[in-house]
C-alpha cells in the first residue's frame, strides 16, 4: 500500500509528465502487441488508463481496493474484457499495464535516491493493477469459453423435421449427461412445436454405447412418450448391439433399427405414407 506522500508524488508525476508517460507507455504496449492494434487505438486506451490512475491517486487511493480506485478498476476490467474478446492472451493484456513502469522510469530522476524509493512503491501499485487485469481477463475468458461450449453443444444436437409428423435427432460424438439433457430438451420442444407423433433417434455417429449412454437414450424416449410421441432408435451397429447385450441393457418395446434408412421405412409404414403415395 502506498503512503499518502507516495500517492501524492505518484499523482503529481503522472500529471506533470502526462504527455511523456502516455507516449512512452503507448510505445511499450505497441511493442508488446507487435502491431496487432493500431497506434491510435492504443494511444486512446493508454490515455484513458493514465487519467484513471491519476484520478484514483488524486482521489486518495493508496491501494487498488480503495473506493477512490473504483473507476480505475472498472477501466481495467473493461480493458480485460475487450482484449479477451479480441483474442489477445492474458499475458499480453497484463503486460499492457505492467509497461507503465517502464514509461514512468523514463521520467523518474534515477540519480535521486528518494525518487527511486518512490518508484519502487509506484511499481507495487502498478503490479497490483496488472494482476487485477489478469484476473479479470481470466474470468471473462472463462465466460466466453462456457458460452461457446454451450453454443457448440446446441449445434451438435440438431432436431430435423423430416416430414409432417416425423422428426429426427442425428447424434454424433460422445453423449454425456450435459449433452443428453440438451438432446431431451430440444427433442421435446420440437415435438411440441411440430406436433409430431414420431421421432427417430439416430446413434450411427455415436462411437460407443455404455450403460450411461443407454440410460440417457432411454430417459429421452420415456420423456417423449409422456409427450405422446413414439421414438425409434436407429444406428444399432453389430458392435453396439453386442455391447448392449453384454451390458444387459434392455430397450423393452422400443423400436430399434440397424440404420436410419430402416427407421425411415418403418415410420413410413406406421404413418401409411407409402400406401397414400401408391394410390
Amino acid at each position: 500500500m502506498l503512503s499518502s506522500q507516495e500517492g501524492n508524488s505518484f499523482a503529481d508525476l503522472l500529471a506533470t509528465h502526462a504527455e511523456a508517460v502516455i507516449s512512452a507507455w503507448t510505445d511499450e504496449v505497441a511493442h508488446s502487441l507487435r502491431g496487432r492494434l493500431s497506434h491510435a487505438e492504443l494511444q486512446r486506451q493508454v490515455t484513458e488508463l493514465q487519467k484513471g490512475f491519476q484520478s484514483a491517486l488524486f482521489g486518495g487511493a493508496l491501494d487498488l481496493a480503495d473506493d477512490a480506485a473504483a473507476e480505475l478498476r472498472a477501466q481495467l476490467s473493461e480493458l480485460s474484457s475487450l482484449r479477451a474478446r479480441q483474442g489477445f492472451s492474458a499475458n499480453e493484456t497484463a503486460v499492457s499495464v505492467f509497461t507503465l513502469k517502464d514509461a514512468i522510469l523514463r521520467v523518474v530522476n534515477t540519480d535521486d535516491a528518494g525518487s527511486l524509493r518512490d518508484y519502487v512503491s509506484f511499481s507495487t501499485f502498478i503490479d497490483r493493477a496488472a494482476l487485477f487485469t489478469f484476473d479479470s481477463y481470466v474470468r471473462v475468458r472463462e465466460e466466453l469459453i462456457a458460452d461457446q461450449a454451450e453454443q457448440l453443444l446446441e449445434l451438435s444436437t440438431p432436431v430435423v423435421k423430416l416430414w409432417e409428423g416425423v422428426v429426427a435427432v442425428p447424434l454424433v460424438g460422445t453423449l454425456d449427461s450435459a449433452r443428453a439433457q440438451v438432446v431431451m430438451e430440444r427433442l421435446l420442444q420440437s415435438l411440441v412445436d411440430t406436433g409430431s407423433p414420431y421421432a427417430i433417434i439416430d446413434i450411427t455417429g455415436v462411437p460407443a454405447v455404455d450403460t450411461q449412454v443407454a440410460q440417457h437414450i432411454l430417459k429421452t424416449v420415456v420423456a417423449a412418450r409422456l409427450m405422446g410421441a413414439d421414438c425409434i432408435i436407429s444406428g444399432i451397429r453389430p458392435q453396439i448391439a453386442q455391447t448392449i447385450v453384454a451390458l444387459g441393457i434392455e430397450f423393452g418395446d422400443i423400436a430399434t433399427k440397424a440404420s436410419l434408412a430402416d427407421a425411415l421405412r418403418y415410420v413410413l409404414k406406421l404413418t401409411g405414407t407409402t400406401k397414400r403415395q401408391e394410390r
